[in-house]
């Protein structure tokens, strides 16, 4: 008789919880290294990469996954699961470090990013809303540029030179036309994705028609932000406003970059920021610590939580377990390209994580629609389906290889799937040079279910490595471009809208050229095209449009139908979320 599981918030809420001073008292921090937020969480001072300098550095291992599917592989499970393991299996120590979650996806369809079952980050009604508040502080820094860009726009539209220059201002002379900063918001809201602004402004004061106004722009969701990519790949309150006074927000008439220094708005950004450079610290079911620092997506941004925390467990944890976002060719290729470069820092393992339901779906099986029953094609053994769908798994345990790393296979098992199933992906796993595939329970049994995946990653830690990266930073965008689509994605040719060829002459004329690539691409196929499953070779690949986060220190082309504002479902999240007005706990979440 199959086992009945609560809910997670039901689990969650059931958690015995330790004060998070004990929790950091286990890794060797005291009350003085925190700034408390109530009993359960704190931020981490940065001072104490300085009193652990001369720690030897813990091991470090990367959690991706195949191609995503609305069956969901559970990677965020999967990362927490394997440190449960590890600490209460294995006796080793060890500290997640994971991103914070967007509220757009807490209220929409994906859900939190806690992990789930018995595999949590907890308080996770605390991790899934507004935690200490870094994205809200982004929020606010982001939107603050957007005004200043328009407020100097409108002041230059109506004062000469000299006006300007008694209020300490220079003329910037922003070409409106290639501005790239749109403003932000930590909701899904399809209807903010083009705006108009300057509506009541669009004369000037001897009623001719303004130049500037009224003019067309946008929002973003927060953590596509060039701000919170800042904030993940910085390593200090120095670095982080050397990075934000690098900002580019367009170009001049004369087609001269625009920075957040040149607007004078570079400090007062960083002053908004200074707390989000601080890692939130929390813990597992098990008790494990966690940090949980920065949130962008993988697919319109890096996808990885910050260097920083990563930077501060490896000094206090003997294992150190991150997660890259969405499938391998989008976050771990980030991780390694862009994150690595930054910080440094070089994994001893990567865990891809799979399940038998998402490899059939990539084997051509039936469309999953949210809320309607599972064909039987996902919850009867289907050898067949399943073998037809392994090749993305190949396909990603491949990308990973390229880079030098040993490869770890998890299979995240559901009661359904079956020996002859399990065994299928574990011997061709291991023929396509992954040096374990393993069967995990752990969003049913906590760690326990993780004890044969954590043995595995231990061993994994310590083989041989060849850790490189995919290109030279010297070659030109173009030719990094199309090394990522044809080497990780599988396309046969890159083709470029004119706006794009525009943007990028312009990036490499202003010498934006040498910055590694941050490719935005659908999570959904190894492709660009959402539809195209399995493992796709030889398509035409198309960029529309290529912007530079230069503060953050790489370049973004926007792949295919690209959105950096997602919509919200018929049935969101939200409308199943509510309060006990008696107790006063959260109910219909997750």
């Amino acid at each position: 008789m199959a086992r009945s599981i609560p809910s997670d918030i039901e689990i969650a809420q059931a958690a015995k919880i330790r004060p998070i001073v004990e929790i950091a008292e286990s890794i060797g921090l005291t009350e003085d290294d925190l700034d408390l937020y109530g009993k359960y969480k704190a931020k981490v001072h940065l001072d104490v990469l300085e009193r652990f300098a001369d720690r030897p550095q813990g091991k470090y291992i990367d959690v991706t996954a195949i191609t995503p599917t609305p069956l969901g592989e559970g990677k965020t499970t999967t990362t927490i699961g394997l440190v449960q393991a590890l600490g209460s299996e294995l006796g080793k120590s060890v500290m997640a470090c994971i991103r914070q979650p967007s509220m757009g996806p807490t209220f929409n369809i994906k859900g939190g990013a806690a992990g789930g079952g018995y595999s949590q980050i907890i308080p996770m009604e605390d991790f899934n809303l507004h935690l200490t508040g870094d994205i809200h502080a982004i929020g606010v820094a982001h939107n603050l540029v957007a005004a200043a860009i328009d407020t100097r726009m409108y002041h230059e539209s109506r004062q000469s030179d000299e006006a300007l220059a008694r209020r300490g201002v220079t003329r910037l002379d922003i070409d409106p036309e290639t501005i790239t900063w749109n403003r932000v918001v930590d909701v899904c809201d399809r209807s903010l994705r083009e705006i108009m602004v300057g509506l009541n402004d669009d004369k000037l004061r001897d009623g001719s028609p303004s130049p500037i106004f009224p003019r067309k722009t946008g929002f973003d969701i927060t953590v596509a932000s060039e701000l919170m990519a800042i904030l993940a790949l910085t390593t200090s309150l120095r670095d982080l406003r050397e990075r934000v006074g690098r900002v580019v927000i367009g170009l001049n008439k004369q087609g001269k970059p625009v920075t957040l220094e040149d607007l004078g708005v570079a400090g007062a950004v960083t002053v908004l920021m200074k707390d989000t450079i601080m890692p939130n610290l929390m813990q597992t079911l098990e008790g494990q610590p966690a940090f949980v620092h920065a949130g962008p997506f993988a697919n319109i941004a890096h996808g990885n939580s910050s260097i920083i925390a990563d930077q501060i467990a490896l000094k206090l944890a003997d294992y150190v377990v991150t997660e890259s976002g969405f499938g391998a060719d989008i976050g771990m290729e980030k991780f390694f390209n862009i994150k690595c470069r930054y910080s440094g820092l070089i994994p001893n393992a990567v865990v891809l994580v799979a399940t038998v339901r998402a490899l059939k779906m990539h084997g051509g099986g039936p469309k999953v629609k949210p809320g309607a029953p599972l064909d039987e094609a996902y919850t009867r053994e289907n050898l067949e389906l399943l073998e037809k769908g392994l090749v993305n798994l190949g396909a990603h345990i491949k990308n990973a290889l390229r880079f030098g790393i040993p490869v770890v296979v998890a299979v995240n098992a559901f009661e359904t799937d079956t020996e002859a199933e399990m065994e299928m992906i574990r011997k061709y796993a291991e023929e396509q040079g992954a040096f374990a595939a393993v069967r995990t329970t752990h969003w049913a049994e906590g760690g326990k279910g993780a004890k044969e995946l954590a043995e595995a990653v231990v061993e994994a830690c310590e083989q041989p490595s060849n850790f490189q990266f995919l290109y030279p930073l010297d070659w030109p965008i173009k030719k990094k471009i199309e090394h990522i689509a044809k080497e990780i994605y599988g396309a046969g040719e890159v083709v470029y809208e004119p706006l794009a060829d525009r943007q990028i002459e312009a990036y490499e004329k202003a010498g934006f050229g040498n910055l590694p690539i941050c490719m935005a691409k659908t999570h959904l196929s190894l492709s660009h095209d959402p539809d195209l499953k399995g493992a796709p070779k030889g398509f035409t690949m198309p960029v529309r449009e290529v912007r530079a986060s230069v503060g953050a220190g790489f370049i973004y082309p926007l792949i295919g139908k690209m959105s950096t504002m997602p919509g919200l479902a018929t049935h969101p999240a939200f409308m199943d979320i509510d309060i006990d007005l008696e107790t006063g706990k959260i109910i219909g979440m997750f």
